[in-house]
């Protein structure tokens, strides 16, 4: 026993796994950037990846050490996460649309000791230097020359040698290897650290769901930085299942129809806005997209009308997740779970245990202690995830013993289940609407508008109001110029899908809706907006 347990936690890793698809595929296309035009095989990115494993350690990197990436999609990106698996240091991707202050924490909190950055964001580094308390030992920038402040990423790995770096302890399953931060709203973000065999299973779990092979050409449009990005047909599964995996700095529709196309990309994963570009480009272009095996999409729910479009217009193959940065995914929809159930998160993962339990004021629910499996009353969410989480939060007991509870997580996601436990979000706790002391959920009413064939997207929120508490207020992208308040208004009366005391009282036109990074809408920010903009008069009543 002590023999299996030694092998299982040495060679049970994501490095181990790497390195075996760099021995049996060396030849075979790992990664292609189709920016620079070009294309690396298993054995030419680990060469690279060691490139920079040896010169972190002539730069006197050691175990537990942290590899901070400010940076797009990008090659360098992938060489980064490779090289702190092998180096057994931790890969700390941040998002490269925080602010100067924002990375200032982030820096203070983790302590690189190497940062590697974008060009584009240097100022912005240079920014936060200057008010956090840690500074890293070196600025490594991608896309530039070398300055007195910084190296540029060629330069500095130009001399590192393509030999495996020497290690002198054994890899370890519970070794940290990735913290991501979380993209809450409020707050600081707090660190997900996460360990090496968390993301040994979160690859087996895109492997399964999908399902994923080495055969497969993966493209995930969305941000490395942040879970569904790393974790979604992104560096982690696609290098771990010896598949191939085009890299994509930002999103635009046309192009990444013309790169299905060209590579015959066989899944592509997305938010759901993303999803409504490309099925509007290729309405209008018709590319040839039939290697297409999947298209997977997370961060907000796939209301049914827009799930039957895509199957029309794309592919019949569509995915939807659900779950959170410390969780990875933990609900899935399946081809065959849909249209039936589009505007659910399905149901849990194979090794996820996913519940709705009741909702108190001054307490939390027991993970027993379930709502009614009757797709009416409204829970909370809450997540056992043993093989995808951490159940921690670097140097934050606090919020860890606030957010995990007997082996659960508390999302503060608000949700009803049925019979079949599959699962319907229709909110977060500070996102209820109450007025005249009914509960309104935004993402409900979100739903109905959508339906209308001259509305493109919207976010619902909510202004005060002195009689009622709260009045339901939307904010509509157009699809069409002709669009009214009074006509959306007439809408939602004549909708069987909410009561009538659900119907938006406020409206307001916009060109865009707030998204964080992760694909989710941005409620508490339009909320601060339409207090603002109903004090303005900018808000149109009916």
């Amino acid at each position: 026993m002590e023999d299996f347990k030694s092998i299982f936690e040495s060679r049970y890793t994501w490095i181990e796994g790497f390195m075996r698809n760099v021995r049996r595929y060396a030849k075979r296309i790992a990664m292609i950037d189709p920016e620079l035009d070009r294309t690396w095989t298993y054995s030419e990115l680990n060469d690279e990846s060691n490139r920079l494993c040896n010169t972190l350690s002539c730069d006197g990197f050691k175990k537990g050490d942290v590899i901070m990436a400010l940076t797009l999609n990008c090659p360098e990106f992938a060489f980064t996460y490779i090289a702190a698996h092998k180096m057994q240091g931790v890969c700390c991707p941040v998002s490269y649309r925080c602010s100067a202050g924002e990375l200032a924490y982030n820096i203070d909190d983790s302590k690189p000791i190497i940062l590697v950055v974008c060009l584009s964001k240097l100022d912005c580094v240079f920014e936060a230097l200057r008010h956090s308390h840690f500074k890293p030992k070196r600025i490594v920038v991608i896309g530039s020359k070398s300055s007195g402040e910084a190296i540029s990423y060629d330069e500095y790995t130009a001399h590192g040698s393509t030999r495996e770096p020497h290690i002198t302890e054994k890899y370890n399953i519970y070794d940290e290897t990735t913290r991501l931060y979380t993209s809450g709203t409020t707050g600081h973000p707090k660190g997900v650290s996460m360990t090496s065999i968390n993301e040994v299973l979160s690859a087996h779990d895109v492997m399964i769901h999908f399902p994923m092979n080495y055969r497969d050409v993966t493209m995930n449009t969305t941000p490395w930085f942040h879970r569904g990005g790393l974790h979604c047909a992104g560096p982690c599964p696609t290098f771990y299942a010896g598949a191939s995996l085009v890299v994509m700095r930002k999103f635009e529709p046309l192009q990444t129809l013309q790169l299905v196309s060209k590579y015959k990309i066989t899944f592509v994963v997305g938010v759901p806005t993303v999803l409504e570009k490309i099925a509007d480009e290729q309405e209008k272009q018709d590319i040839d997209i039939s290697t297409l095996k999947g298209i997977v999409t997370m961060g907000s729910p796939l209301e049914r009308s827009a799930c039957i479009r895509y199957q029309k217009v794309l592919t019949p193959n569509i995915f939807n997740g659900y779950g959170t940065t410390e969780t990875f995914w933990n609900t899935f929809l399946r081809p065959f779970d849909l249209p039936e159930n589009a505007g659910t998160a399905g149901g849990s993962c194979v090794d996820d245990d996913v519940r709705v339990v009741k909702v108190y004021e001054n307490k939390k629910a027991e993970p027993s202690d379930l709502a009614e499996q009757n797709g009416l009353e409204v829970g909370e969410v809450v997540i056992c995830s043993p093989a995808k989480s951490p159940y921690m939060y670097f140097n934050r007991d606090d919020e860890t013993n606030k957010k995990y509870y007997k082996g659960f997580i508390y999302t503060n996601d608000l949700a009803t289940w049925d019979e079949n436990q599959f699962i319907t979000i229709v909110g977060r706790k500070d996102d209820m609407i109450i007025s005249s002391g009914e509960n309104i959920y935004p993402t409900e009413v979100e739903a109905v508008l959508n339906l209308h064939p001259k509305v493109q997207d919207c976010i619902v929120t909510s202004v005060p109001d002195k009689l009622c508490g709260q009045l339901v207020t939307a904010y509509i992208v157009k699809r069409d110029d002709t669009l009214t308040p009074e006509e959306l208004d007439e809408f939602c009366k004549n909708s069987p899908e909410i009561a009538n005391f659900k119907r938006p009282r406020y409206y307001r036109f916009t060109n865009q809706i707030p998204f964080n990074a992760t694909g989710k809408k941005l409620h508490v920010k339009i909320k601060e907006q339409a207090e603002e903009d109903l004090k303005n008069g900018l808000l149109m009543r009916v």
